[in-house]
């Protein structure tokens, strides 16, 4: 018998991103826990149990476990999806709400007006294989009509009832279909259609290139700055738990490297030298051992620039999704060599990426066009190089041309229709970094073979086959070539010539007063959004250096404080005389080596024994303490312990710095406890520290996990959950939620902005004043969607009493909910790694 609720034979799991964040998260599964759903939590290791769920939940495809889920035929659907089922009150089809871009048309919902049948299934029938949906009565949701003048009496009811879409002509989805990809409906949208108010001819705006943020270039010269580049560079936690190999090809310089580096390994990722143990391989070439054995064994593969936007965003992208993000092969595409390639009518950054792919196809680039150019690349077909083109045996084709070619490994045909279609009142420009790499043609020309024997390896093959066959079911097939055409320069007229012979070989399909063009075979193509970076500055290079000085800062501080022998030399005098004594040193040590060589052998084995030192072990375990109370007033023997430690290859790491372990002998709710807690760690015992400084020996780190059933209950959570959630959310938690403390709140400010912005919300100090306030605006400029809430960490004091009248009012006038809670609620969430909320967390005055 089925559970009870719309959701009720549902298992859920949701899959945190910038545009899901937990906060979302944890609303969503409210809503459907109350209609029978359940709601499953991260495995141990962060990962989703994928045999147990039913439905993922996932705005976006860029996330590890996809083609997994996709080879297990899995649904991934958007937030939508839950809202549509909720809305209708049963369970809505996945298709229209799958995140994958390949589904141009996964947000359009569409109803056509008064076109005759045939022309209406075509474009219905492809709509909804490319993702959208059909509504025959037009409602609130629909987003699309498709009409050939306002004059249908379907749009005038709708227009009359206050609907708010878009009327377009029914070309706009035959020009879509032709590329297979989704252009800006504006030129067809009624009553006054651009397409049929200008000429091709006329003058028209380039694009922004958005799809180009980060994937310009194979290999970036620096490091961006993050988005916002006022604030320093967060922790680069999409690499925690990752073992990263940097390749011996990347050409960068030491520095640099050293920087990349520091970042990785700050994030909580590990540098490895050896290819079998890497989950990451970071190449320029699409060659070399170490290469295939990690394409082989399915490890993620992508080069410097795939690195640098893992880094700028903090979220994980496959490296297949940007042509430029995978390595480039070495000596080009087969067909390449020899064709002389320039670009018309694209600008900016569209301009540097058309160049760097056509070199990495092996073509030669030129800025201005020769009578020996072979190509001509444009997004409009008008320009005075495409004008002069076909005169000289120049071949116009547009970037998608360029794009397929390298992203199949082989040169393309030109006389694949969509290569040579340009709408007239569309530059091109706007959907070019649209096309993902095919991983079974990269297999089979660049490492070809079976993967290495381990069972992992074998798996992943056959996830990633699985995944590729169900992609190719859900997508249109692929645009066949003209068999009758020669691969020839084309010009316009033989464009039309082409298309009218094939048309005139199709049933005719006319109405009465208009003609609707004929929807051709589309091709799969797989649109892609990135977020823009901007610029390194000097204040951005002064503010990343102090970043990587400021462990020597704390630890100069921390040493000022030490007192008798122990006391590290600092300042005036002690300064001066530690710098006497390291020169006499020196003195010494060149005096040394330059002793007779007759001297006796003993005393010069005691030199040598003298001078040589022990080099320590790799560090296999980094670990937080919080708790511990062996060390407490004894400052030589935590020196002591932590150089036997140190030895074993486990190093004690302040809050803050990535950790594999946070170690305690109960649960507490300490600052460190909470900040550690964040980044996901594994909770152990304090007792295994104590255990390997009595036995100098490494135990079974498994023994020693903490249980604390107490606490558990006290608090309301299970930890083993709260590490797991916390590996999912990588930091997140707290993502785009604003919190705000009183400036005279008890224990201070510091400790919660610490907790705060280990889990990455928005802190700030409020002081009622002008500074601190949230924009106003009114629920119809938020869409009308529900006020968010925002947070003030109070006490009850007097003065922060004061604050609460003018808080709940800046809350109000920018359409938030305002929420003045005890400190409790902010230890609560970071205890539990969930955004929950219970009123037993508010103030007296909000009780």
């Amino acid at each position: 018998m089925a559970e009870e609720g719309l959701f009720g034979e549902c298992y859920m799991a949701f899959v945190p991103s910038n545009s899901l964040t937990p906060k979302h998260i944890s609303d969503m599964s409210a809503i459907v826990e109350k209609q029978g759903a359940t709601v499953l939590d991260p495995r141990r290791d962060g990962t989703l149990a994928l045999e147990k769920v039913t439905h993922l939940i996932s705005n976006t495809i860029d996330f590890q476990q996809y083609d997994e889920s996709q080879g297990m035929m899995i649904p991934v659907v958007t937030m939508g999806w839950i809202s549509a089922s909720v809305a209708r009150n049963k369970l809505a089809q996945a298709r229209p709400f799958s995140p994958d871009p390949r589904m141009i048309f996964s947000q359009v919902i569409v109803s056509c007006a008064d076109l005759p049948i045939t022309d209406k299934e075509s474009i219905i029938g492809a709509t909804m294989a490319m993702g959208g949906q059909e509504t025959k009565d037009v409602n609130r949701l629909t987003t699309h009509i498709c009409a050939l003048s306002m004059d249908s009496q379907r749009v005038q009811i709708a227009k009359s009832k206050g609907w708010k879409g878009k009327v377009v002509l029914p070309h706009w989805f035959d020009d879509c279909f032709r590329l297979g990809k989704r252009i800006d409906e504006t030129p067809y949208v009624l009553p006054d259609p651009e397409i049929l108010r200008k000429s091709a001819d006329d003058a028209l705006d380039i694009p922004d290139s958005t799809n180009l943020d980060g994937a310009t270039s194979a290999n970036p010269k620096w490091l961006p700055l993050p988005p916002d580049s006022e604030v320093a560079r967060a922790p680069a936690t999409v690499f925690e738990h990752h073992k990263i190999l940097l390749s011996d090809d990347l050409n960068i310089t030491p520095r640099l490297a050293a920087v990349v580096q520091d970042i990785i390994i700050n994030g909580g990722g590990r540098l490895v030298r050896d290819v079998e143990n890497c989950d990451m391989y970071i190449g320029q070439y699409r060659d070399g051992s170490d290469y295939v054995k990690a394409a082989q064994a399915g490890r993620d593969v992508g080069n410097l620039a795939w690195l640098f936007y893992l880094i700028v965003h903090n979220e994980w992208t496959s490296p297949l999704r940007r042509l430029l993000h995978y390595p480039v092969p070495r000596n080009g595409i087969d067909g390449f060599k020899g064709l002389k390639i320039t670009v018309s009518n694209y600008g900016g950054e569209a301009r540097i990426y058309l160049e760097n792919l056509i070199k990495a196809c092996g073509a030669e680039f030129t800025k201005t066009m020769k009578a020996d150019n072979t190509h001509l690349i444009t997004a409009r077909d008008s320009s005075e190089k495409c004008k002069a083109a076909p005169e000289w045996g120049v071949a116009v084709i547009n970037h998608l041309w360029i794009e397929e070619s390298y992203a199949k490994c082989e040169i393309k045909p030109m006389t694949i229709k969509k290569y040579t279609h340009f709408p007239p009142r569309t530059n091109l420009g706007e959907i070019i970094g649209q096309t993902f790499l095919d991983e079974s043609t990269l297999r089979s020309v660049f490492y070809p073979g079976e993967p290495s024997p381990s069972p992992q390896a074998k798996k992943k093959r056959k996830v990633l086959e699985a995944a590729v066959d169900k992609t190719n079911q859900n997508t249109a097939p692929e645009e066949e070539e003209e068999p009758a055409q020669a691969v020839s320069p084309v010009s316009d007229e033989d464009v039309t010539m082409v298309h009218d012979e094939n048309e005139a070989k199709k049933p005719a399909r006319k109405s009465k007063t208009y003609e609707t063009p004929i929807r051709p075979k589309r091709a799969k193509e797989e649109p892609t959004s990135v977020i823009s970076t901007g610029g390194r500055s000097a204040k951005a290079k002064a503010r990343d250096l102090l970043q990587n000085i400021a462990p020597d800062i704390e630890l100069y501080e921390k040493e000022k404080k030490r007192h008798g022998k122990s006391a590290a030399p600092w300042g005036g005098k002690r300064a001066a005389d530690q710098v006497e004594k390291e020169r006499a040193a020196k003195q010494e040590k060149e005096a040394a080596k330059e002793q007779d060589v007759e001297d006796d052998d003993d005393e010069g084995s005691k030199r040598s024994a003298k001078r040589s030192r022990v080099s320590l072990p790799d560090v296999e375990t980094r670990v937080v303490l919080t708790g511990f109370t062996r060390w407490v007033g004894d400052v030589s023997k935590e020196g002591q312990d932590r150089k036997k430690l140190r030895e074993l290859g486990i190093l004690i790491v302040q809050e803050g710095s990535p950790c594999d372990y946070l170690a305690a002998p109960h649960i507490v709710r300490t600052v460190k406890f909470l900040c550690a807690l964040a980044r996901g760690p594994q909770v152990i015992s304090s007792t295994f520290i104590d255990k390997i400084l009595e036995t100098s020996k490494v135990p079974d780190v498994e023994k020693f996990l903490l249980k604390d059933k107490e606490a558990e209950s006290k608090y309301n959570f299970k930890l083993v959950t709260s590490v797991a959630r916390a590996k999912a959310n990588r930091g997140k938690l707290l993502q785009g939620v604003p919190v705000y403390c009183a400036e005279s709140i008890r224990n201070g400010s510091d400790s919660y902005r610490a907790i705060a912005e280990a889990n990455g919300a928005i802190f700030k100090i409020y002081r009622a004043r002008s500074g601190t306030t949230i924009k106003p605006t009114t629920a119809e400029e938020d869409g009308h969607a529900p006020p968010e809430p925002v947070y003030l960490l109070s006490g009850a004091s007097p003065e922060e009493r004061k604050l609460w009248p003018k808080f709940e009012d800046m809350a109000r006038k920018g359409n938030m909910e305002p929420r003045i809670v005890t400190p409790d609620w902010l230890l609560d969430v970071a205890m539990a790694q969930q955004v929950r909320f219970d009123e037993k967390f508010l103030s007296a005055a909000q009780e």
